[in-house]
């Protein structure tokens, strides 16, 4: 049992035994004590007047007095109006750290035999992938890193949006202006040749409405009679009919796409266990909509186009099947819902799409559901804001979207920049320097990304992200490195903190206390940060955990300390923060440097 267990027990005795009310556990809770006042927990009294018939002062001092003589871990307590502020024993906080460090895997809890899908990623195979890829993807490999710790067997899967008229818009202007250029012969990057001739197709698509409406068309029918565009939709079709050029480009375009794609996902540190596309998914779920009618789910309309009405659900009616029998994007999703289910068996399916597609799974989630599928209730679409700039909006088909591999080149670029200017990179070689900008630039990108909750818009600021001081990613991973450092000297002097004991210790700083409290939160964390998918959860804690060891760490010696058993201790404290921190960071998707 933890600390808070064994108090919250002693409480229900106490309204028990004082008040001969049996009180159910899960009804009783304990928050943090202010900062102001003496103790580590509160407990809040006036829920129970009615039990207790008591003044709150008067209710909270029995209480008190009850848990000061019946539980071990309380050794004094203080009344603020209704307020009950506990102080732990000294014995209790060396208890509890000791049951930490003896633990062999820190932040991993039992197998719960559940299964779990987490699809992020999603990219489209025309353009590169944009500052907004970059909080989709580290919000999915953190989602998908906490679901692991938190016992779930975990699926990352990348829904690959592969077909269509964006994808042939690129093929398109390929045609026309690509004169046989490839990846090796232009220098770019496979993704970053395909975004060029999308760009290149809005450019003369644009021109070519322009001279239309100069012939006297209205801008309307300009837009859908520009010769470039009849020829993406005249392809699409010809791809649909697997015409064999056709088809060949779009492998061939692809191909270098993917190769791209694959290299910017290797820089930004996330993988994948399955990958589908959405040219062998985008004619499933005909077969469902044969089901929901057959089931009374969906109805037919009098020209034939098949719809579900969700107005008892808060929703309106929505169209899952066109009249000459063609699919729309919910027919697909369906059939995709099914295909990973009966690929994996997964209880759970998380869908990591920005809130403007919120609508989309709602009603996708909400037919699944009524259509009585085993993996219904699973659902879950981790909606997240979009990222901004200072610059404003970013838009792919105009060429001012912010490049994934540009910007985390950069941020490289700043950590170096910023690295050497305050003389943190003594004694390194070069390759272990480029090493600590690439750990540190790109652990600075996802914590700034990942640190605020999912659901906000968030403003990118580069410069701020990479300070040392503050809510950072180098903050964080500096502390780590500080510590690596102590625990290198205690290795060289032949300090034995591995083996130590503690029952020695019999008196501990309030920093030292408040540094095991932090660090006996870890799990709690975990699984928070796991029920609500929000790895801001475990940012903030990696947060509070360095600030409270940097507050030990200028409270009281490490190595100017006589006693051996303290000095035992406070290297094995620095251990257990270091060890927390590390793999606190390795749940974002961010490697911590040993030395800076």
């Amino acid at each position: 049992m933890t600390i808070q267990q064994n108090i919250l027990s002693a409480i229900q005795q106490a309204f028990r035994e004082l008040f001969q009310e049996e009180l159910a556990l899960d009804t009783l809770s304990l928050a943090p004590t202010r900062k102001e006042f003496a103790g580590t927990y509160t407990f809040v009294v006036f829920p129970y007047l009615k039990i207790t018939k008591l003044a709150p002062e008067a209710t909270a001092t029995q209480i008190g007095n009850f848990l000061k003589k019946n539980c071990k871990d309380v050794s004094d307590f203080n009344v603020v109006k209704g307020f009950l502020n506990l102080v732990l024993n000294e014995n209790t906080w060396i208890d509890v750290f000791t049951q930490l460090y003896s633990k062999g895997q820190i932040g991993q809890l039992p197998a719960n035999g559940q299964k779990v899908m987490v699809e992020y990623s999603s990219p489209n195979t025309n353009k590169p992938l944009h500052l907004g890829h970059l909080r989709n993807n580290f919000l999915g490999y953190a989602v998908a890193e906490i679901l692991k710790a938190n016992g779930y067997e975990v699926i990352k899967s990348n829904l690959v949006n592969d077909r269509g008229i964006h994808i042939c818009k690129s093929m398109v202007a390929y045609l026309h202006f690509g004169n046989g250029e490839t990846p090796t012969s232009s220098g770019l990057k496979g993704d970053h040749l395909a975004g060029k001739y999308y760009v290149l197709f809005d450019k003369e698509y644009k021109k070519q409405i322009k001279e239309l409406q100069n012939q006297g068309q209205s801008e309307e029918d300009a837009k859908k009679n520009a010769p470039i565009l009849l020829e993406a939709q005249d392809m699409l079709r010809k791809w649909e009919a697997n015409d064999p050029d056709t088809v060949g480009l779009w492998k061939q375009m692809n191909e270098w796409v993917y190769a791209g794609f694959d290299s910017t996902y290797r820089t930004m540190g996330v993988d994948f266990d399955k990958f589908y596309y959405e040219s062998d998914t985008y004619l499933l779920g005909k077969d469902i909509v044969e089901e929901g009618l057959a089931k009374g789910v969906f109805y037919k309309k009098e020209n034939g186009s098949v719809w579900v009405d969700l107005t008892e659900e808060g929703l309106d009616e929505k169209l899952v099947l066109r009249a000459d029998g063609t699919s729309v994007y919910i027919t697909q999703d369906m059939g995709t819902a099914d295909l990973k289910y009966n690929d994996f068996k997964i209880d759970k399916s998380v869908y990591v799409v920005g809130n403007e597609q919120d609508y989309h799974f709602d009603v996708l989630f909400k037919i699944m559901r009524k259509l009585g599928r085993p993996y219904g209730p699973g659902l879950y679409h981790l909606s997240y804001g979009m990222v901004d700039l200072p610059t404003g909006k970013m838009k792919s088909r105009e060429g001012t979207v912010v490049d994934a591999d540009d910007l985390m080149k950069e941020m490289i670029a700043t950590a170096e920049s910023h690295t050497k200017e305050l003389g943190k990179i003594e004694g390194f070689d070069t390759e272990q320097a480029k090493e600590l900008y690439e750990i540190l630039g790109l652990g600075a990108l996802k914590y700034f990304l990942l640190k605020v909750d999912p659901k906000k818009r968030m403003l990118f600021n580069p410069k701020e992200s990479i300070e040392f001081q503050g809510n950072t990613g180098p903050f964080i991973q500096y502390s780590h490195a500080r510590i690596a450092s102590i625990l290198r000297k205690a290795d060289q002097i032949g300090v034995d903190y591995q083996q130590a004991d503690f029952s020695k210790i019999d008196q501990l700083a309030e920093s030292e206390s408040s540094l095991i409290l932090v660090l006996n939160d870890f799990e709690k964390k975990i699984k928070q940060a796991g029920a609500e998918f929000s790895p801001a959860i475990i940012a903030q804690y990696l947060f509070d955990l360095a600030k409270e060891y940097n507050r030990f760490y200028a409270d009281v010696p490490i190595f100017s300390e006589n006693d051996t058993d303290l000095l035992a201790f406070r290297v094995a404290l620095s251990s257990q923060t270091a060890k927390t921190i590390k793999k606190g960071m390795s749940l974002l998707g961010i490697a911590v440097p040993e030395r800076m």
